[in-house]
């Protein structure tokens, strides 16, 4: 029998142009390349910091959502709730990354594409969202990392040394798995879900994918 293709995987290859714009973008490819800019790592890295101390209490309200809206039996919760016990180690890379490349975060001031990507994410908080929204959003912006620095440590990749640590931080197959985990849940829930919801969905998908691609703009040099 032909297996189902999944909501989110119509959604990838609907929208495949906007999905690999995010995944592979010129940013990734500098790295994998080996010809990026340090400078560039630099302004992403402090970027970032800042974003995933915002990130940190989003995933904590898709947190209260899936206590709220889970099925009895699913183990929604405790998926992210790994994720999110990982980002007080991930807080701590990036304050120990900073210090070895001499950023200096107390003194980072968020550029335009971070302020608008922490706004929507703020806006997804809200307890008028739906969970099947927020499950899409955390699942996106987790993904799109995970493919872009697993690119970054495919054959025949030149990254630089330097540069190693911080692509496995994403691109190692644990975090993969995590990925794949909270995809699930989310394709879980659009199959029950109602027609407006879905819709929801995959436009706060579409969203995700622009402010990750302004986001590695930003880190380009962009503003």
């Amino acid at each position: 029998m032909e297996e189902k293709i999944t909501m989110t995987e119509t959604w990838l290859r609907k929208h495949r142009l906007e999905y690999v714009g995010a995944t592979r973008h010129p940013f990734i490819h500098s790295i994998r390349d080996g010809n990026i800019d340090f400078s560039s790592f630099k302004t992403w890295l402090g970027q970032d910091y800042i974003f995933v101390r915002a990130f940190v209490p989003f995933v904590a309200s898709v947190l209260t959502k899936a206590w709220k809206g889970s099925d009895d039996g699913s183990d929604d919760m405790e998926v992210i709730l790994g994720g999110m016990a990982a980002l007080n180690d991930e807080i701590a890379w990036f304050k120990n990354e900073a210090s070895k490349w001499g950023v200096q975060l107390s003194n980072i001031v968020p550029q335009k594409a971070n302020q608008e990507y922490c706004r929507s994410l703020e806006s997804l908080m809200s307890p008028e969202v739906e969970y099947t929204v927020a499950i899409i959003a955390l699942w996106a912006i987790e993904a799109v990392y995970q493919e872009s620095f697993a690119h970054c440590l495919e054959d025949g990749n030149k990254t630089p040394p330097e540069l190693q640590e911080t692509c496995q931080r994403w691109g190692n197959e644990g975090f993969g798995q995590y990925c794949n985990s909270l995809r699930k849940i989310a394709d879980r829930r659009l199959e029950k879900a109602s027609d407006d919801v879905v819709k929801k969905a995959e436009v706060t998908f579409l969203s995700i994918l622009e402010h990750e691609v302004a986001f590695w703009n930003m880190s380009n040099g962009g503003t």
